[in-house]
């Protein structure tokens, strides 16, 4: 499969099939005129006496020092090589690639004054999966993200590292010349496009954003599979309820638990019981996973906006012979829909971890025995597994606090207001991969109290689920080394939502 881009037309779906299923990159022809165009103009203000911010003259603090015309192309190497200063664990193959495929779409666009020899470069190592080693932090989110990029900007000049498909970190110069590359010397303003712009921010969170769809979803199996296990009502879950509030997400987390559980014996079995509510992270899940997913549609239309802009400084238009210095390299939109998406992620570790407290709390589910535990006292079963769950959705709020509230004015006052947006993307990162993971401890837990309610059974798509979790997760008759069931169930826990379509249908 090919993706072209073009800076216009590229969806979340398209990076996510070149960060995870190696889809090849391509420009059109069209494309391609628009970029030696827009080089050309480039190239006659490089040859002219009017200085133009990055293409004649210094950079941030430094920008009304005039370069003479024999130091352009020294120019931007110094700036790259200043400029890569990021530290930290790398970033995970997946967000390097779609860093890579994020700055080619920019490029693409055609405003950016790329040459087509240093963007050809660029898109045949993504083609070829040939990624940089690229430190996670460094970036205040303005102007861009300008120490990572600048690793990758490395990367074409055949310096810096590439990291190899060990996940070890090995030496571009010596991995060019092992593999018959040939790096490119940055022309003027060249340095400058490749570095300019919020691609690391935004690559990662497309990349978050492709997680939390998977925990919405995730979610609502868990939820469907506590609420058989606890015996809960699927009267809050009515389909008029909901119609007297119209957000959309709570009504498809709504659909979602009617269609799970549509067939349910135990359901069924105590339809007519006496119990009048239940307590509100079953009876106002719609409520809250429904607004997660609303939470992240609007995340999604602002992150796409934000992969088909021109993020760069200055910008060219070659149309109108005209460069403009400007601001869109300033994450702030990035920042604060990610800051917005951490507290609706967190929400769901939050309310999953409350429904786990309903599961083994004795108070909360008649005829389960405490902790879940068959012989309670001598075993404790399920008690720390609550523990875990408290944990990481504590560990969630104290993530939540919004990075796009602080700024730390640099290059000496000239760049005086930052976005902290990648900061902002990161711990949402981490925010959903604690989320799922509770979400994981819910489906353990919910598993262990659906044996209790035999012979009865769940639905066929919840049944199906549990089939599935048994053949990685045994019964705990007596206390069992945990840790490494949770593992096998953290492995297949994304796969639960295909298992669960083949019986139900799709779910929202």
């Amino acid at each position: 499969m090919t993706i072209y881009a073009d800076g216009n037309s590229v969806t979340i779906d398209d990076v996510i099939a070149v960060a995870h299923n190696k889809s090849q990159v391509a420009l059109s022809e069209t494309t391609w005129a628009n970029i030696r165009k827009c080089r050309a103009f480039v190239e006659e203000i490089a040859d002219g006496d009017a200085p133009v911010y990055g293409i004649n003259t210094g950079f941030g603090m430094l920008s009304d020092v005039k370069i003479e015309k024999s130091h352009l192309e020294d120019l931007q190497i110094n700036l790259i090589r200043s400029h890569a200063i990021a530290v930290g664990d790398p970033f995970p193959r997946d967000v390097v690639r779609t860093i890579m495929f994020l700055r080619i779409n920019v490029l693409a666009k055609g405003f950016s004054g790329i040459s087509v020899a240093t963007l050809s470069l660029l898109i045949d190592l993504l083609n070829q999966d040939i990624c940089p080693s690229i430190p996670s932090q460094g970036s205040v989110g303005a102007s861009g993200d300008l120490a990572p990029l600048s690793h990758l900007a490395l990367l074409l000049v055949g310096e810096g590292f590439v990291m190899n498909h060990a996940g070890e970190r090995v030496l571009t110069a010596e991995y060019f010349m092992q593999h018959g590359i040939t790096p490119v010397r940055l022309k003027a303003k060249e340095g400058l496009a490749l570095i300019n712009g919020t691609q690391v921010m935004t690559a990662v969170a497309a990349m978050t954003i492709e997680k939390v769809r998977k925990i919405a979803t995730l979610s609502d199996i868990a939820l469907a599979m506590t609420i058989d296990s606890i015996q809960g009502s699927l009267k809050p879950f009515d389909k008029k309820v909901h119609e007297l509030r119209a957000h959309k997400g709570q009504s498809e987390t709504a659909q979602n638990i009617r269609t799970l559980l549509a067939d349910s014996e135990i359901n069924q079995s105590h339809h007519l019981c006496t119990k009048v509510q239940d307590a509100y992270s079953l009876r106002c899940a719609p409520q809250v996973h429904g607004s997660i997913r609303d939470a992240l549609r609007h995340v999604e239309a602002v992150v796409t906006v934000e992969i088909n802009s021109s993020t760069d400084n200055p910008l060219i238009f070659p149309n109108e012979r005209e460069t403009i210095s400007a601001g869109n390299f300033h994450g702030e939109p990035i920042g604060l829909v990610m800051d917005y998406l951490s507290a609706a992620v967190s929400e769901i570790a939050s309310i999953s971890e409350r429904r786990i407290e309903q599961l083994i709390n004795p108070i909360f589910n008649d005829h389960i025995p405490a902790f879940l535990a068959p012989k309670k006292g001598l075993n404790s079963g399920f008690m720390i597994v609550h523990v875990t769950a408290a944990s990481l959705a504590s560990e969630n709020k104290t993530l939540c606090f919004p990075a796009t509230v602080d700024s730390i004015p640099t290059s000496a006052g000239k760049e005086d207001h930052v976005s902290m947006g990648t900061t902002a993307a990161r711990k949402t990162a981490m925010i959903a991969e604690n989320s799922f993971k509770v979400i994981v401890l819910e489906l353990l837990s919910a598993a262990q109290a659906l044996d209790f309610r035999k012979p009865l059974r769940s639905s066929d798509a919840i049944d199906a689920v549990f089939q599935e979790i048994r053949k990685v997760v045994p019964f705990m008759k007596e206390d069992y080394f945990i840790s490494p069931q949770f593992e096998n169930l953290y492995n297949i826990a994304e796969s639960l939502i295909a298992v669960a379509e083949e019986k139900c249908g799709k779910l929202l």
